[in-house]
């Protein structure tokens, strides 16, 4: 507040300062003008006596001088010395020299001059010229002597001199009565100025409600003024008033908001558990039914190579055996035993990739893996599935790759791509095929997961791997399986996933994995979405 008073009073000094430097300005341009002009007017009088003086002269002194009469020379001389700028008057004889003259001293005060003297001011010497009535016969005037005046000019000075001195006080005076007037007037102005430069300050500074309305007593255009920061200063109440509703319901409605995202975090966090659980449901239900196959086989064939044992056995109790049964028994052990070794091979090799990728699945432990061999494994353990459709897996790997991760998230990824291919990208009678492609690039490993099948709508491209969007609601389809992917590659593994597609020509998924996946990198899997979305 003291420096806002102190800025104030800064203000009427330099609006003081400011008019009286104007006005002083213009009385001296106007006093120098009226000196200019006083002293033109002052010399050109001064120019004017002179020669009235030297031609009165001139016209009255020769006679007197031709007849020598030294008393009418003497009274001339005493008229012409009236006014106060003449300093002196010599007349001059041509023959004799100084004939009479007179002088004024510093007082003022008149003396005759008997001998030629040094005198004070300006002289000015006139020629004194007879002529009698003989000039008009044609004879030449007779020069008798000359005139010499002295002209003082002190007394235009003291009158420039006065009338400086008359113009400064005059611009002393009217200064003096302006600062008066502006002293007077700024205070009138700036009193209410300092009213609603207060109000603003505390407007500013303090709660509107503990801001008093300014009194509306003026009638001038600055209680126009007052009466508008009032209206401004009732209006912002009422739009504070506003604000602090709308924010205690924008509190209120972030309250809420963030129980619903918590209540959307957990039921996200709860579809995504289980539509993992699924897929490994899925696995487990499509492998006991492709493990029942070869176990059926063999378990047939074992019963086949039962009877013919027990045939077999009778024939050698009875003594009747004979070579034919023991060869047709031979043949039948041997067909027997070779299914009951492919087949059970087979259901072996079935049990122990759904075995490794299970427990991948379930542990998500981390562990050093060859690449191609668990990719093989994986799409093993996808047959069941795949095998009801006409479609083709391919792997193109290089058996040198080792990965560094966690084998259960990426069995996870490829088993989402594999079947979001098979349920998305084909008819049901429609044949295609599936390549999985990988390159090693120095500590990244670039993975392709590529179908030709109809590829993915330009309005879905850019929303793959949103969650919950999807082509086939209410026909099975969640939504969740690219984003679960998504939120693997960039989280667990510290990679990423981009997907490409033309119409009619499949999509293909490009993968880019470090060869060691970060420690820092969260082991979930689940959590953030992207700007994508599920075909």
């Amino acid at each position: 507040m003291a420096a806002m008073m102190a800025t104030t009073m800064r203000t009427q000094v330099r609006l003081t300062l400011l008019f009286v430097v104007i006005v002083t300005l213009v009385l001296g341009i106007s006093g120098s003008y009226t000196q200019y002009t006083l002293s033109r007017d002052l010399e050109a009088d001064s120019a004017r006596l002179r020669t009235g003086v030297l031609t009165r002269l001139q016209t009255s002194l020769p006679s007197a001088l031709w007849d020598l009469d030294k008393s009418k020379v003497d009274s001339i001389v005493a008229a012409e010395m009236l006014p106060p700028e003449l300093i002196a008057i010599r007349v001059y004889d041509a023959s004799v020299g100084l004939f009479a003259g007179e002088m004024r001293d510093a007082s003022g005060a008149l003396h005759p001059l008997l001998i030629d003297l040094a005198i004070a001011g300006t002289p000015i010497e006139a020629p004194l010229v007879f002529r009698d009535a003989m000039a008009s016969s044609g004879a030449r005037p007779v020069i008798v002597g000359k005139v010499i005046v002295n002209f003082s000019g002190e007394q235009i000075d003291a009158a420039l001199r006065s009338e400086v001195r008359r113009k400064v006080m005059e611009v002393l005076l009217l200064d003096i009565i302006l600062v008066a007037a502006l002293a007077l007037s700024l205070r009138i102005i700036f009193r209410p100025l300092r009213q609603l430069r207060d109000g603003l300050f505390d407007l500013a500074t303090r709660g509107s409600d503990e801001v008093e309305e300014l009194p509306e007593t003026r009638r001038d255009e600055l209680g126009d003024v007052i009466r508008g920061f009032n209206a401004v200063q009732r209006k912002l109440k009422s739009i504070i008033f506003r604000t602090r509703e709308a924010e205690d319901a924008a509190r209120r409605s972030q309250h809420e908001m963030a129980q619903a995202m918590d209540e959307l975090r957990l039921a996200q966090e709860s579809l995504l558990q289980s539509e993992r659980l699924a897929a490994l449901g899925s696995l487990v239900a499509g492998v006991a039914h492709e493990i029942n196959t070869p176990v059926g086989i063999a378990l047939t064939s074992a019963s086949v190579l039962k009877e013919a044992t027990e045939d077999i056995s009778a024939a050698v109790a009875g003594g009747t055996v004979r070579k034919t049964d023991i060869v047709r028994y031979l043949e039948t052990a041997s067909e027997s035993a070779r299914l009951i070794m492919n087949n059970a091979y087979r259901a072996a090799h079935l049990i122990h990739s759904f075995k490794q990728i299970a427990a991948d699945q379930v542990s998500e432990a981390r562990r050093l893996f060859e690449l191609r061999d668990y990719i093989g494994e994986v799409v093993a353990s996808l047959q069941p599935t795949v095998k009801k459709t006409r479609i083709a897996i391919t792997i193109d790997c290089p058996s040198d790759i080792m990965f560094d991760s966690y084998p259960g998230a990426l069995a996870q990824v490829l088993t989402n791509l594999v079947l979001n291919c098979v349920e998305h990208a084909f008819d049901a009678d429609t044949a295609g095929t599936i390549h999985i492609g990988v390159r090693c690039d120095q500590d990244w490993i670039d993975m392709q997961v590529r179908d030709n099948g109809r590829g993915i709508a330009p309005d879905l491209i850019d929303r793959v791997f949103d969650p919950f969007v999807t082509t086939r609601r209410g026909q099975g389809g969640t939504g969740l399986g690219l984003n679960i992917v998504f939120n693997l590659i960039a989280k667990q593994f510290g990679g990423t996933i981009t997907v490409h597609s033309t119409v009619g020509q499949g999509a293909t998924f490009v993968l880019r994995l470090p060869r060691v996946t970060p420690l820092s990198e969260g082991k979930d899997g689940q959590g953030d979405e992207h700007d994508n979305t599920a075909r």
